[in-house]
């Protein structure tokens, strides 16, 4: 047992009990876990240290004093640079503090190697907004004929504001999003109390369903039931967001005609991501026809009215839009700068983006009420997915050491964290990290690929998180050596399907990532959807290979752990409780997916190609890879099932009939009466006393699991 002690700051050390245990694995070693406590003590503010104040009180003329405070972080920068190498806190008393742009830290901000810690001053909280706080809204106006589109019955509850007015101009815009597509700002969002509100839709709650797909539309639309969109006719900026054919895949289309005669919905380039399709889900937004219940709200960007049905009241409100498009905060090329206590919040773009560099650290903040990512340790590129896709070996200049701990991450636009590290063409590690989060409600905007974190590259962490409530993937991972333990995991890919709580795929060079000590239950996809919606807790698709699955515990968690065509793969003294199946390796190189196999699609060949096989690292790492391509590919080899324990009627699931004498089973125990697992209010309690354990099974840390206080 090693106990790591990690420190960030004066305030906050977080003690972490790590468990290490040996166990077999074939190509690959633990990760220095132990190296976090010096990562991190990095971080703390030494004794010789210069401190600056900031107010909203405060004047930039000031010195920055307690007593006379500056009232902006760019001048608390220009402070900073006259520091003769002092480490250096600036305190940001209570209040609001909108940016305009982003507030960017690089070379020549500061002296070199200068720790810096950015913080509220005790017992306050400080907020750093992209956005504006808005008042005097006002009753519509009866002489206004856009005021005819509104429902007669719902008129008397509207209010509006001209924004205009207030000299707010830049709205930002509603665009083609979506799984396959770019990262990209939500253009402004109201917030009321803490809270988005809903932008104008319909249904309100609910989808409607695609009636039919012409032929003659040619792709471009399809034909709807009902009369609901002769509402919509004259509407200038019409949108539709669907899962347009896969459940696993969402995107938004603008509107270019509706047919009335043929009761047909044509969109504009581009199209759907998939081909539209009869019976698929999708509701219409950004309609001031439709706002007809409390919290909806539309901007006409060309008179710059915002009309808003408050849902309590609004002289009793905060009421905040959010307007910045770029992040919050951008950190390049430093080390040793932290964040801590301090929310983020309103803005349309991201909050923080970190480049390069070591040791830096965001603490104990919440992070909410973003357009899209929460934090980006590395370079914040637009279409990151699709670059990686193409390009196996890329490296987004993600620094190491870097990391974000004990936050609160939700009620964001296109996922969590994206936790970049490491460089995979010298399996060089990042030991970048996410430790202690709560995160959920991460994809209001885009609902597929956005996961709670988005990691690549080679040797970071991911540990201590609570991850829930998503409509898709807790934990998205690219690259090598891993370490993914002592998160729960739980009610995540609800609205998708054929999905994962933690996912990767399509490739055999991605190895040795570890996955242990997690806890996955009550998982489940969408319901009521044609076509194939099961949900993995651990889905390693498409020849993903070289993983160990160690030590977790599964409850009502799906498909608990999916082997789909991999290689070399290991599932080890791990606890499956009415799994749907437990476990699942199926050999679909030759069955739907042999295709990848026959010279149609070479994405396997050409990854494991470019990573350069027989050259060192990798033929010193995984010396087996080179040669795949002359060991039937096409199989899942190697893959070994060895002490685990499950409870409940479904153990294995064996897809293809060559699968079975292909993967090694060894002394697992798979009738567990479940009394010996749950207590009586179907909590976890294992009783290892009372279970005739495999030989070697080692007793699961269940109660490290989780955050930490």
């Amino acid at each position: 047992m090693k106990r790591i002690i990690i420190s960030f700051s004066i305030t906050c050390i977080l003690l972490i009990s790590v468990p290490i245990f040996s166990f077999e694995m074939s190509v690959y070693s633990n990760p220095k876990v132990s190296d976090l406590g010096n990562i991190c003590s990095s971080n703390k503010i030494k004794e010789k240290e210069k401190v600056f104040y900031i107010s909203p009180d405060g004047n930039d003329d000031n010195n920055g004093t307690k007593n006379l405070p500056f009232a902006t972080l760019e001048r608390a920068k220009l402070a900073i640079k006259k520091n003769k190498g002092e480490s250096i806190t600036i305190y940001l008393r209570e209040g609001y503090y909108s940016l305009e742009k982003t507030f960017i830290l690089e070379n020549g901000d500061i002296p070199e190697n200068t720790p810096i810690l950015i913080t509220s001053f005790s017992g306050e909280k400080a907020h750093i907004i992209g956005g504006r706080e808005i008042r005097g809204f006002v009753p519509l106006d009866p002489r206004s004929k856009i005021v005819e589109k509104i429902d007669a019955e719902f008129r008397k509850d509207i209010l509006m504001i001209d924004l205009k007015a207030k000299g707010i101009t830049n709205y930002g815009n509603l665009s083609a999003r979506g799984f396959g597509r770019h990262i990209q700002a939500s253009g402004l969002e109201l917030y009321f109390n803490e809270k988005p509100m809903t932008l104008a839709r319909w249904p309100n709650n609910d989808w409607s369903t695609i009636k039919d797909v012409p032929e003659s539309l040619n792709g471009k639309g399809f034909s709807y039931a009902g009369d609901r969109p002769q509402k919509w006719i004259n509407a200038p900026d019409l949108w539709l967001h669907g899962y347009w054919k896969y459940d696993w895949s969402d995107s938004y289309v603008k509107v270019a005609k509706i047919d009335l005669s043929q009761k047909t919905i044509i969109t504009e380039l581009p199209y759907s991501n998939y081909p539209f399709t009869k019976g698929k889900r999708f509701y219409a937004l950004n309609l001031l026809e439709e706002l007809d219940t409390p919290g909806e709200w539309y901007l006409d960007r060309e008179s710059g009215i915002l009309y808003f049905w408050p849902p309590s009241d609004i002289d009793k409100a905060k009421i905040i839009i959010s307007l910045l498009q770029d992040p919050l905060i951008q950190i390049k090329n430093l080390s040793n700068i932290s964040f801590k206590d301090l929310i983020f919040e309103y803005t349309s773009g991201a909050g923080i983006e970190i480049i390069g560099g070591n040791s830096n650290i965001i603490d104990s903040c919440i992070l909410r009420n973003m357009g899209t990512v929460a934090v980006s340790i590395g370079k914040l590129e637009p279409d990151l997915g699709g670059i990686i896709y193409k390009n196996t070996l890329y490296n987004g200049n993600a620094g190491s050491n870097n990391g974000v701990i004990n936050c609160e991450i939700h009620t964001t636009g296109e996922g969590g964290i994206i936790l970049g590290g490491g460089d995979r063409a010298t399996l060089e590690r990042g030991n970048n990290f996410a430790i202690n989060n709560n995160i959920y409600d991460c994809s209001r905007w885009v609902r597929t690929y956005r996961a709670g974190i988005f990691m690549y590259g080679v040797g970071n962490i991911i540990q201590h998180n609570l991850i829930h409530d998503l409509p898709h993937t807790a934990v998205f991972f690219w690259g090598n050596e891993h370490l993914m333990e002592y998160n729960e995991v739980y009610q995540v890919c609800m609205e998708t399907g054929d999905a994962g709580a933690f996912y990767n795929g399509r490739d055999w060079s991605q190895r040795g990532s570890i996955i242990r000590y997690n806890y996955f239950h009550h998982l489940h996809g969408v319901e009521g959807q044609e076509g194939w919606n099961e949900v993995m807790a651990i889905y390693l698709d498409d020849w993903s290979s070289g993983a160990t699955i160690f030590g977790n515990v599964f409850y009502k968690a799906g498909r608990s752990a999916m082997i789909g065509g991999g290689r070399e793969n290991l599932v080890e003294n791990n606890i499956f409780i009415d799994g749907a199946p437990a476990i699942h390796v199926d050999s679909r190189g030759i069955g739907w997916a042999k295709y990848y196999f026959d010279g149609s699609n070479n994405t396997l060949f050409e990854r494991l190609e470019a990573i350069r096989p027989n050259d060192p690292p990798y033929n010193e790492h995984y010396p087996g890879l080179a040669g795949i391509p002359k060991d039937h590919p096409e199989l899942p080899l190697g893959n070994r099932i060895i002490n685990n324990l499950s409870s409940g009627e479904n153990w294995v699931e064996l897809v293809n009939k060559e699968t079975e004498p292909l993967v090694y089973f060894e002394d697992n125990r798979i009738d567990i009466d479940k009394k010996y697992l749950l207590s009586k209010d179907n909590k976890i309690e294992i009783q290892y006393d009372q279970i005739e354990l495999p030989t070697g099974f080692q007793p699961i840390p269940f109660d490290k699991i989780g955050r930490v206080k």
